[in-house]
């Protein structure tokens, strides 16, 4: 890609194996959000941020902006903490978790809000954050994104696209798309804390909220295609899986 880097496409809520209900190891969810033109994806493990630090530190080797972060389970409901280092600590009241995150130089985004069966933060306890994820990808019908789409813009949050994958083929299902107030050469470039900067401002737009049927297929089929090589080559002693450097920018459509 020439000339400088003035926006970016994420996903800012995808699992890795480390996660309890994960399956992918973050390698293979880095190459493959490469493939499909993602710029970065954030790996939001539960409670645990090993996997993330990991896959930030890899990300460049596949031409990406490498981000950590960690799904946290507060008191009253999950939190994604984006761009920080260190896990805030579970159990804590939803407030208190917010402030910690903050310390820690991140963004607080609530994740799936209101939903009681995926331990969406209710309404009441949403009393601050940095933004709220109003596309979350993992959901039958659009209603609870409509919800979470009116409390946002009643109270001024920023909005994100999460796609909340567990799977390969399902990362990048939903996308946000950051506007940077400083522009940078190339992707892997984009500094962690510029992308905090531009969620907590709300320079931010959800993207690829209806994806066409034949490039979910397309989509499917590659991340199936992907992970069924990547599991046969990972067994074999002499063949190691290598990232290809694919710095692709996701443009509005």
């Amino acid at each position: 890609m020439g000339g400088t880097t003035d926006r970016i496409a994420l996903d800012l809520h995808v699992h890795s194996e480390a996660s309890y209900d994960g399956h992918e190891p973050v390698e293979l969810v880095l190459e493959h959000a490469a493939d499909i033109g993602l710029d970065g994806v954030v790996i939001t493990d539960h409670d645990r941020i090993g996997a993330s630090r990991q896959a930030a530190e890899l990300a460049p080797e596949f031409g990406l902006v490498g981000i950590p972060g960690v799904e946290v389970s507060t008191e009253h409901g999950h939190v994604l903490a984006i761009g920080v280092d260190e896990r805030p600590p579970a159990g804590k009241p939803f407030g208190e978790t917010v402030h910690r995150i903050r310390e820690l130089g991140g963004a607080a985004v609530v994740p799936h809000p209101f939903q009681r069966t995926r331990h969406g933060v209710r309404k009441r306890n949403v009393t601050d954050c940095d933004a709220i994820e109003t596309y979350n990808s993992m959901l039958f019908t659009g209603y609870q994104n409509r919800r979470a789409r009116r409390f946002a813009r009643a109270r001024g949050y920023a909005e994100v696209g999460g796609s909340d994958a567990h799977h390969l083929m399902n990362v990048g299902r939903a996308v946000t798309v950051v506007d940077l107030e400083d522009h940078a050469g190339r992707v892997s470039d984009v500094a962690t804390e510029q992308v905090v900067d531009a969620l907590r401002a709300g320079r931010t737009r959800v993207h690829g909220m209806r994806t066409p049927v034949h490039r979910s297929t397309i989509q499917y089929g590659v991340g199936a295609s992907r992970k069924a090589a990547y599991l046969i080559t990972s067994r074999l002693p002499y063949v190691r899986p290598r990232p290809r450097a694919v710095a692709e920018f996701m443009a509005e459509n």
